[in-house]
């Protein structure tokens, strides 16, 4: 999908957003602008673009009309403070891709240079690092969530993150627990975790049970590993930790080598962005907001679509 293509979508949704928002909510333009971390002469731009592309018609055009309602109902049912969905898988090339960039100019649009972003791992989150080493117009430190260093550089050329990487300097599965407590007391360890409920937002990716699983293809578990877990009730995982249908954590033996953030730790930190989209990850996205570790969820229309029917 070309990057215009995917800027273009994200300012339409913000152009059909802010229409909903003025005249189905009769929300202030002062209170659009913060929701949607743009100024509010932006937001008198896009309305009148609303009216001039006919938007606005009386009322709201009935496709932005229906995805807007899908957003603000996933609100409602798990308490979140924002959902935005991008268009729909069919239309799509690589669905990741397009929620990786509406993540990225999500997070580009409410940081400012210098603030802190934690990221989790995963292949969605990689993709996010991407497009935001080549958006950002000003430097952002970001934080990793956990071990598995490899997969946090952007694969760019881009200074954006030169002065502000914080990584975590050692693997995502540990040979024994032993080596990861040693590890976990390494001081530069240390800091990287003391630097984590710091940051001002979190992106993490949500990962399923299925082949294309990145922790499965990445070799950090086996096949054999995944059948286990299925039959111990996981539906997908967090931060490299597996959770089942309610978002409880299944223990297993792995938990006690994984270099990553506690469940606990990320249900305590704010404005955490889950990305992720598709509907072989419904299962894992619906434990993961029934487990209470989400605050903003970015995916595709599907997706949204399909929560709301399996809620």
């Amino acid at each position: 999908m070309d990057p215009g293509d995917a800027k273009l979508d994200y300012e339409n949704i913000l152009m059909i957003r802010s229409a909903w928002y003025y005249y189905m909510e009769n929300y202030t333009q002062q209170r659009i602008a913060e929701l949607l971390g743009v100024s509010r002469a932006r937001v008198i731009g896009l309305l009148e673009k609303a009216r001039q592309t006919g938007v606005i018609q009386f009322r709201i055009r009935q496709d932005g009309d229906r995805h807007i309602r899908v957003e603000q109902e996933l609100i409602a049912r798990f308490g979140l403070k924002d959902v935005f969905t991008v268009p729909r898988a069919d239309s799509l090339t690589n669905p990741n891709e397009s929620i990786a960039q509406a993540a990225a100019m999500y997070i580009i649009r409410r940081l400012k240079g210098g603030d802190f972003l934690n990221v989790g791992y995963g292949d969605t989150t990689s993709r996010v690092l991407n497009h935001l080493a080549m958006a950002a117009e000003e430097p952002l430190n970001m934080v990793s969530l956990t071990g598995g260093v490899s997969y946090y550089l952007p694969n760019t050329s881009s200074n954006v993150f030169n002065a502000g990487l914080y990584l975590i300097p050692s693997p995502l599965l540990l040979s024994s627990p032993e080596l990861l407590e040693a590890m976990r007391q390494e001081p530069v360890v240390e800091e990287v975790y003391r630097m984590i409920p710091l940051s001002r937002m979190s992106v993490i990716g949500i990962g399923s049970m299925s082949r294309e699983a990145t922790i499965l293809k990445n070799g950090v578990l086996t096949e054999n590993d995944f059948t286990i877990l299925k039959l111990q009730g996981a539906v997908g995982d967090l931060l490299s930790h597996f959770i089942d249908k309610d978002g409880r954590l299944i223990s297993v033996e792995q938990d006690r080598r994984l270099m990553s953030t506690s469940l606990e730790d990320l249900r305590m930190l704010e404005n955490v962005i889950g990305v992720a989209g598709g509907l072989s990850k419904v299962d894992a996205i619906l434990a993961a907001l029934r487990g209470g570790y989400l605050d903003i969820l970015i995916t595709d229309q599907d997706t949204a679509q399909a929560l709301l029917d399996r809620s």
